[in-house]
């Protein structure tokens, strides 16, 4: 965030970091598809008590939980900006986050990379009807641009890595250290990305102090109901510690790579700028949470033979 603040990525630069990212992602979803084993991924796009759950909360709770924030934010920031917070709401998980840090905590990364990329492509689909039906603004159709990103940088690659597992086993269970290094390096330069956009644009002559204060309270609210939420629910139907771990990170996650491009198509280039703002801060401060919360849960997890991931050693004999 400080490197982007300093030397955002602008102009051409902004094109090749871009690239530089999605190139990143795809690495990412290529090793993802090669260490995950066949057997896990079909469990878990057959545990519906998973995603039916994933998709009421994310677009369901999280939805009015950004309409109560945009109606009780209308007298403290700027209107925009109050809608930005139910345009927050409706948005689906991001994608390459959700995943590494379920990861890095020792969640079902199996069901994490299924759920992300599932919820984000649901989401191209039903955010703005929902965003609109609960009295949000916004014009325009969304494209089929979203969703041809997705498939070609998270699905086709996650495919590629399916198809070449078998011959590629002994390889990535060598490279386990670096694949780590890649999800946190991914996750980084898409940190830089996203605020050199915001920068870009102008961030920070929009909104005076004090509004910049309310703002910020208002986000902190929606990541503590979020984080707070996603695992409570998750006890509540009674899913597998690794399960819930995946539930949480998908199910708290927002993504401003789906977001931000949306949000040009639905609003004029003025307002745009405001409404996205509290997406924009949410996806840095989840990072920042994420971090610290993953190490936690991963120390935790380690605690547990039976509840460190696909890749728990075999206990009995």
């Amino acid at each position: 965030m400080v490197l982007a603040a300093l030397l955002p990525a602008t102009g051409y630069w902004r094109g090749v970091a871009q690239m530089t990212a999605n190139a990143g992602i795809f690495a990412l979803f290529l090793a993802n598809g090669m260490r995950i084993p066949r057997a896990e991924i079909a469990s878990g796009i057959a545990n519906w008590r998973f995603f039916l759950p994933l998709a009421l909360w994310m677009f369901g709770a999280m939805a009015l939980v950004g309409l109560g924030l945009s109606h009780g934010g209308q007298a403290i920031v700027p209107p925009l900006v109050a809608i930005g917070f139910l345009y927050l709401g409706v948005l689906p998980t991001t994608v390459q986050s959700s995943t590494s840090y379920s990861s890095l905590a020792q969640g079902n990364v199996a069901l994490s990379v299924i759920a992300a990329a599932s919820m984000s492509i649901l989401g191209v689909f039903i955010s703005v009807p929902i965003f609109l039906a609960l009295g949000g603004s916004g014009e325009g159709m969304v494209g089929s641009d979203a969703l041809i990103k997705i498939i070609l940088i998270l699905i086709l690659p996650f495919a590629i890595g399916q198809i070449l597992q078998r011959r590629t086993a002994t390889f990535i269970a060598r490279q386990k250290a670096r694949i780590v290094w890649l999800d946190r390096l991914v996750i980084a330069f898409a940190v830089y990305v996203a605020f050199s956009g915001a920068v870009e644009q102008g961030i920070w002559e929009r909104i005076d102090a004090a509004e910049w204060a309310a703002t910020l309270a208002l986000v902190a609210i929606f990541l503590v109901v979020a984080h707070a939420g996603a695992w409570l629910a998750s006890a509540a139907l009674s899913l597998a510690r690794q399960d819930r771990i995946a539930f949480l990170f998908a199910g708290a996650q927002k993504s401003a790579a789906i977001g931000a491009p949306l949000a040009t198509v639905l609003f004029e280039p003025a307002a745009a700028g405001f409404i996205v703002l509290p997406l924009l801060l949410y996806h840095f401060f989840q990072l920042v949470l994420a971090a610290p919360l993953a190490t936690r849960l991963a120390a935790r997890s380690a605690l547990r033979p039976d509840a460190s991931g696909y890749d728990a050693p075999t206990t009995r004999s």
